[in-house]
């Protein structure tokens, strides 16, 4: 039977980028009960999620802004009217993002591999005395071979305790936001190519078996985990926590990858994958939508919840619970210790000395 040229290029594609996808393709998940569906799919962009949305008087942090999904994330979200506070590795690279986009934003320096950098950048947020509404926690790495951060594996490093970090030092700013929305974006790698035994917990340096697509699997189940276990501690309060898949995307995350798997990811991307715009989607539509103010501990893809089936890890409640525990003693120097704030720490704030009521009221 002959192939016809986009098949064949489909094909070949694949074949190159076999190490970076993982396991790919498939269904492995069917609706997650009890969370209300939305009419989006996975062709909706991150502008139709928010249509008609006023999002003025909100503050948002997205990490990553300066490219990708995490800058379409903070445009949209400031289009939308919102006070969007962007991260990047850089200043200079967050400065032209924020100056790039349509409304109010402000850019500051992250890097999440440096745990001082983390809790710099919490504090510069933390001096706004101000509620935080939102907070996307988006900016990650893949590739870049075998390499240690104090003692584990850089992607555990980067994509989770630095997050882990930044959200135990603004905590308390989300408690003040009338109903505050943490989203943590994962992979569908968490449950397609993470390692069967699920999180590594005694080879966080992955020293016995290491590739870099093994690697971002594993840390992107640590991430989906977190958040799961972020909204078991959370229950009760208002804030909630959700994590998600934004798609396949070609985005420059894959800028450590080999030449020849960046072209096949670039050119299966395009045959297959997601647009940037479509890519933001989910991640817009779990920090804003009404329909989610009660929903936390969720995982979503294509902007519906999901639960994932088959052997996997990605709903393992005693993984999630051991993950934190080991988390918060690999990071302990950086942590702070969280009482119920008091309304008064805010008078001063850049929502000026409204009442609690007048915040929930906005």
């Amino acid at each position: 039977m002959a192939l016809s040229r986009r098949k064949f290029l489909r094909l070949s594609s694949a074949a190159m980028v076999a190490p970076v996808m993982g396991g790919c393709s498939g269904s492995d998940t069917v609706p997650e009960p009890g969370v209300p569906r939305s009419a989006f799919n996975e062709n909706s962009t991150a502008e139709a999620v928010t249509e008609g949305m006023d999002l003025k008087g909100k503050i948002a942090v997205v990490t990553g802004c300066n490219s990708g999904i995490g800058y379409e994330t903070m445009r949209v979200l400031a289009l939308r009217g919102a006070y969007v506070l962007g991260t990047g590795r850089t200043l200079e690279k967050a400065q032209a993002a924020c100056a790039s986009v349509r409304g109010v934003t402000s850019p500051l320096q992250l890097e999440l591999s440096d745990l001082e950098s983390v809790v710099s950048c919490a504090e510069s947020i933390r001096s706004l005395n101000s509620p935080i509404d939102i907070l996307v926690c988006n900016a990650g790495m893949r590739g870049g071979g075998h390499e240690l951060v104090n003692g584990v594996e850089k992607h555990f490093a980067v994509n989770h305790l630095g997050h882990f970090v930044l959200v135990n030092r603004i905590l308390d700013r989300l408690f003040f936001s009338w109903q505050g929305r943490i989203v943590v974006v994962s992979s569908r790698a968490a449950y397609r190519s993470a390692p069967a035994e699920g999180i590594l917990f005694d080879d966080l340096g992955m020293n016995r078996e290491y590739s870099d697509g093994l690697a971002y699997a594993h840390s992107k189940l640590a991430n989906a985990l977190f958040s799961f276990e972020l909204a078991r501690l959370l229950k009760g309060t208002r804030i909630t926590s959700n994590s998600v898949h934004p798609g396949v995307i070609s985005t420059n995350i894959v800028r450590h990858e080999s030449a020849i798997t960046r072209k096949g990811f670039d050119l299966w991307t395009r045959l297959s994958g997601k647009s940037i715009d479509e890519g933001a989607a989910t991640s817009c539509f779990v920090a804003t939508s009404p329909l989610l103010g009660e929903t936390s501990g969720s995982y979503f893809e294509d902007c519906n919840a999901v639960t994932v089936q088959g052997d996997n890890h990605m709903h393992d409640r005693e993984q999630a619970s051991r993950l934190w525990l080991v988390t918060e003693e690999l990071t302990r120097d950086y942590l702070v210790q969280h009482e119920r704030p008091d309304w008064d720490d805010f008078k001063n704030g850049v929502r000026g000395k409204l009442s609690p009521d007048a915040v929930r009221d906005e």
